[in-house]
């Protein structure tokens, strides 16, 4: 595999890389990168063959878009990028304000229409750019209508403001009751999926990858590399290492556990084998589940984003993924534990039945 064996995002005509080059790290911040290395990083990747690139509005404060839209005129490369963005935070108060319940503009986050108009217009400014490709929901919100987030966006889309748009960060009831009525009204619809998965987060395999493939959404997985900890730097005995999992972080220290610990020390055998950083196998491993359409990769240093490409040029065997799925298997539960081979077996006379797209 390589960044150009290219794969349409679900059900649609947008065609991907197998990585998309994440660019939360574009921009000040304490793992982001300056102009000078975000713009090596960006050309890097374009010079892979990747033609992929994904923001949001509220990385590093919009400089991220800023960035990310320079460095695409600077190379005339437009037409080429699939350009991706998102809306839903809420940058108007510190988050410290926000969690105290004051301090903010309602209107400047969540899915509401009004919001969503807001946040576009501002990220095709930051961006330099008169439409997006692939417009993310970046979170729901948990109190807009869904019919009101297909509306809104099956608009912009009519529009010529946005080309596709797609869900990240939801229940998956949500983004199957917005492809339903999609379907229904013959407008258009969601065509992806954005979520957290890697060997150390499989919980989305119960109820978001079975929606994705009835509703013709591609999945992209966020944090493939579990915050770092599939990178290997941190070790059972001192987790105080530097990054993303040290200090105050979005994943606490919920990675650090001994289930997690035990999947380890399996990618670390897989790694040795193949002779490769350990990393790289996880993200070989992503690439390689079903219903995954691209992987996000991100990078503050040109190395990691090469060590990351190089996980396209990885074939597990059979019995290095049966391993590593083993190892990682989440809990059966409810949803999951209904397609059982026991269960299917007694609903179908003892025979084995596979289903389609499974």
């Amino acid at each position: 595999m390589s960044l150009t064996d290219f794969r349409t995002l679900g059900r649609s005509g947008l065609v991907v890389s197998p990585l998309a080059l994440g660019t939360m790290t574009f921009g000040p911040g304490p793992f982001g990168a300056d102009e000078a290395t975000s713009r090596s990083i960006f050309d890097a990747y374009r010079a892979a063959g990747g033609n992929f690139v994904d923001t949001a509005d509220i990385y590093s404060g919009g400089a991220s878009e800023e960035l990310v839209g320079q460095f695409i005129r600077e190379t005339g490369s437009r037409d080429e990028i699939v350009l991706a963005t998102k809306f839903g935070f809420n940058g108007s108060a510190s988050p410290l304000a926000a969690t105290q319940g004051s301090g903010g503009n309602p209107h400047a986050g969540g899915a509401g229409a009004k919001n969503i108009h807001r946040a576009l217009q501002q990220s095709l400014r930051r961006l330099g750019t008169d439409y997006i490709d692939l417009y993310w929901m970046h979170i729901w919100d948990g109190v807009t209508p869904v019919e009101e987030i297909v509306q809104t966006l099956g608009d912009l889309v009519r529009a010529g403001k946005i080309r596709y748009f797609g869900f990240s960060d939801m229940p998956a009831w949500v983004a199957m009751k917005a492809a339903t009525i999609a379907s229904e009204r013959h407008v258009p619809g969601p065509i992806a999926m954005q979520l957290e998965y890697s060997l150390v987060a499989r919980d989305v395999e119960s109820e978001h990858l079975p929606v994705a493939r009835e509703a013709g959404m591609g999945v992209m997985p966020w944090s493939p590399l579990g915050g770092g900890f599939l990178s290997g730097k941190y070790n059972k005995a001192d987790t105080s290492g530097s990054g993303r999992l040290s200090g105050p972080n979005p994943f606490g220290n919920s990675k650090f556990n001994d289930a997690n610990w035990a999947i380890l020390e399996v990618l670390r055998a897989v790694a040795t084998e193949l002779d490769r950083l350990m990393a790289e196998v996880a993200l070989a491993w992503a690439m390689d589940r079903p219903g995954i359409a691209s992987t996000l990769i991100g990078a503050s240093k040109l190395s990691q984003l090469h060590s990351n490409i190089a996980a396209t040029e990885i074939a597990l065997s059979a019995a290095q993924m049966e391993r590593l799925n083993t190892a990682s298997a989440p809990p059966v539960g409810f949803s999951s534990g209904l397609t059982a081979p026991g269960i299917r077996a007694m609903l179908f006379g003892g025979h084995s039945v596979t289903g389609w797209g499974e």
